[in-house]
């Protein structure tokens, strides 16, 4: 029998210095111990001990040269965490937070998303400590061939298909794909997230912010409520934002806010129009990482150095980066009655705020489960790649409906609790884990 605080004591002597890792893991296994507990198979097959430790990690060194000629060095990584479902799948992150660390944290999430989708998909994630930020195209170019002189050993088909993450974007993912296809000789779907013109998904920019809505207004829809004329708060202005503004203004709901590191734009206007869903994407493709110009062009306002979880909202969906929404953050939705808390990024919630959530029955949806609309369509990619045939945006789209509204009912199924609340973290994590555990049992692995 496992013993929760002790199993985390031993992930912390086995992977010092990584707390995003260990807070992942606590996460997940908070939801499940009970489950593994109660189950011989399980306990049998030690399956708590596998499932925590990656299948390997492959760290490796980029060399790449500068307008200036001169070398620089970077850190590369891919951590292949478990491919019990099928092959490792989850994207490349070129960013100069980038560390081990957080990629097993990233990678460990990964599993049970690509889980509940219930697609082929094993979990893994990559990247670099190198940051396109002020780097120029050819510094860009230059620097993912090099990256891919390292990778392409690691990867396949059938064996790993990475796909973009913050840094890496259509540009990077060509210039990844061009390297890799020199390298072996090979067009085949070993990367996602491609132009449509050399063997991409349509809808797959979108995919993320899509499926985030999708699964929101399922969750609206089961206490009764419509989404339709409800007041939104969304953080970042990529893609993630950019795809979840344009579902929810066609969903009839209202988005007021963008966020970046520079502070928080409102807008009551509402961010529903494609002159600024198209200026959003142009701030990004300027590396600035700001949103102030995006209030001086729309008589916005702008407040520095905040977050817009202030906002009276219905909705709120973090949408940039890990840890973004606090516990105070959190204190201050529910004053401002906030009706839902979906996370759009990966582990956008702090454990404690969204812990905090629970305990108030304000309905939460945890990233695994709402955010990996990105991730199904990558399958679709996968899948469209492997049958050397195209669906249209159309049908792209209809079919990522139906997986967000499965992982939602999945959601209802191991969620519900005592009292009538339903508990999605718990939900989503067993439904994940459930899934994977049989595998790795049946699998003898």
């Amino acid at each position: 029998m496992y013993q929760l605080d002790s199993f985390i004591s031993y992930l912390e002597r086995k992977n010092p210095a990584e707390p995003e890792f260990i807070e992942a893991a606590k996460e997940v296994l908070s939801s499940v111990i009970d489950v593994v507990n109660d189950n011989p198979y399980y306990l049998k097959n030690r399956v708590l001990e596998r499932i925590t430790e990656p299948d390997r990690v492959v760290s490796f060194k980029v060399e790449w040269e500068n307008d200036e000629g001169e070398i620089n060095v970077n850190r590369g990584w891919r951590v292949q965490f478990n491919n019990a479902l099928g092959p490792y799948k989850g994207g490349l992150r070129f960013h100069s937070s980038v560390t081990e660390g957080s990629l097993k944290f990233l990678a460990f999430e990964q599993i049970f998303k690509n889980s509940l989708t219930g697609l082929p998909m094993g979990g893994g994630k990559g990247g670099s400590d190198f940051s396109p930020k002020g780097k120029s195209d050819d510094e860009i170019r230059r620097f993912t061939k090099a990256f891919m002189r390292e990778l392409y050993k690691y990867i396949g088909p059938d064996m790993d298909v990475p796909a973009g993450d913050i840094g890496v974007g259509s540009r990077e993912i060509g210039y990844l794909f061009g390297e890799y296809k020199r390298l072996t000789g090979r067009h085949e779907g070993v990367l996602t997230g491609k132009g449509i013109g050399y063997g991409g998904s349509e809808t797959r920019a979108e995919a993320t912010g899509y499926g985030a809505l999708y699964f929101a207004r399922e969750m609206l829809s089961d206490m009764g409520v419509s989404i339709s004329g409800k007041r939104i708060a969304l953080s970042g202005f990529g893609n993630v934002a950019w795809g979840a503004a344009m579902k929810a203004t066609e969903m009839g709901a209202k988005v007021v806010t963008l966020s970046g590191p520079d502070g928080y734009v409102l807008d009551e206007d509402g961010v529903s129009t494609k002159e600024k869903w198209a200026y959003m994407l142009s701030l990004r493709s300027s590396n600035q990482d700001v949103v102030e110009p995006y209030a001086h062009k729309f008589g916005a306002k702008f407040f520095p150095g905040k977050k817009p979880w202030c906002e009276k909202v219905d909705l709120a969906l973090p949408c940039a980066i890990q840890n973004e929404l606090l516990l105070e953050d959190a204190k201050m939705l529910k004053e401002n009655g906030v009706k839902a808390v979906v996370e759009v990024s990966n582990m956008g919630c702090s454990n404690e705020a969204s812990d905090y959530l629970i305990r108030n029955h304000i309905p939460f949806a945890p990233g695994k489960a709402a955010n990996a609309g990105g991730v199904a369509v990558s399958g679709l990619e996968m899948s469209q790649n492997a049958g050397h045939i195209f669906w249209s945006g159309r049908e792209v789209d209809d079919r990522l409906c139906v997986i967000m509204k499965n992982i939602h009912a999945s959601c209802l199924k191991e969620g519900m609790d005592a009292d009538g609340y339903i508990n999605y973290r718990k939900g989503a994590n067993i439904a994940g884990f459930k899934k994977v555990a049989d595998a790795m049992c049946a699998l003898g692995y």
